[in-house]
């Protein structure tokens, strides 16, 4: 086992996915292997616009041929291991190049830096790790997550990992997992509730949205923005139980079930269709909307 790099374009020709799993072509078979059983962080080359750098982190599971491409095979990516950065992490910072694995004895950038997949070592590793978790600008809790997220909500010490169960401990842990879900989604929605359009902040600057899984956590919902939706809590509570959903172009659906359906017309977006994202990468996917209608929504 080992920690790699996987590179990958949000505009990618692959059959990717990058919370289920990563198609690669046979030069690669070897490397990717190496990593079964360990984590991999996602990176976008420089060279594509807007690139999110190291941007993500997963674990891979197991590696089969691809049944649908032949000389292809597919890296699968463990359920639930999947994290956005609540940091995106540049290739190089005031301090150099953040991977130092892909510099040569000469201190210059190496052939390596342009491997689709490659290893990466475990300081490496921790480096990125701690930069993409950090939180300079962390949103502070609605007041009725304060207890879910107690301590959270502090100023954050640099991550410093000083053996790998540490390492593990965080990167598993569920409270950490939903504080930077929730940093990651807000952002992408600029704190704005997806149904009603509003974006609300109290008094004391605390958002009045929380970041809701499209496909639950419970069903195996990565933690990947686009498996993720901004919403204030009336929004929040009627998605959750089935009385509004979303179609793939982002028309809110309302159930026939809604006891006021006049009412929750009154109180969506005047268009009738959901704020979203400017980025397309982290627009609801059509995939994980597919399985909110399919077990969530009462139609």
């Amino acid at each position: 086992m080992g920690f790699g790099v996987f590179i990958h374009r949000h505009d990618s020709i692959y059959d990717d996915s990058p919370a289920e799993r990563y198609q690669f072509p046979r030069q690669y078979l070897g490397r990717v292997q190496a990593c079964i059983g360990d984590w991999i962080i996602y990176y976008e080359p420089r060279k594509v616009s807007g690139t999110r750098g190291y941007f993500a982190i997963a674990r891979v599971q197991q590696v089969i041929p691809d049944p649908a491409a032949p000389g292809m095979f597919l890296a699968i990516i463990e359920p639930g291991s999947y994290l956005d950065f609540a940091r995106p992490v540049p290739f190089a910072d005031a301090n150099g190049v953040v991977e130092r694995g892909v510099l040569n004895e000469d201190g210059r950038i190496s052939g390596r830096a342009q491997s689709a997949v490659r290893p990466i070592s475990p300081a490496d590793f921790d480096r990125i790790l701690a930069l993409g978790l950090d939180e300079h600008d962390a949103l502070l809790p609605r007041l009725d997550q304060h207890d879910a997220l107690s301590g959270f909500a502090e100023e954050q010490a640099p991550f410093v990992f000083k053996q790998e169960r540490e390492r593990l401990t965080l990167i598993t842990s569920r409270p950490v997992r939903d504080r930077v879900f929730r940093r990651v989604v807000l952002r992408a929605y600029d704190e704005r509730c997806a149904v009603t359009g509003l974006k609300l902040i109290n008094g004391g600057g605390r958002t009045e949205v929380a970041a809701a899984h499209i496909r639950s956590v419970e069903a195996n919902g990565p933690d990947i923005v686009s498996n993720g939706i901004a919403l204030s809590g009336t929004a929040h509570w009627m998605f959750d139980r089935g009385l509004i959903s979303l179609s793939d172009d982002l028309e809110i659906l309302i159930s026939r079930h809604a006891n006021d359906p006049d009412g929750i017309r009154g109180f969506i977006t005047k268009t009738g269709r959901a704020f979203a994202p400017t980025k397309p990468h982290e627009r609801p996917h059509p995939h994980f909307l597919k399985w909110h209608r399919e077990n969530c929504f009462k139609q």
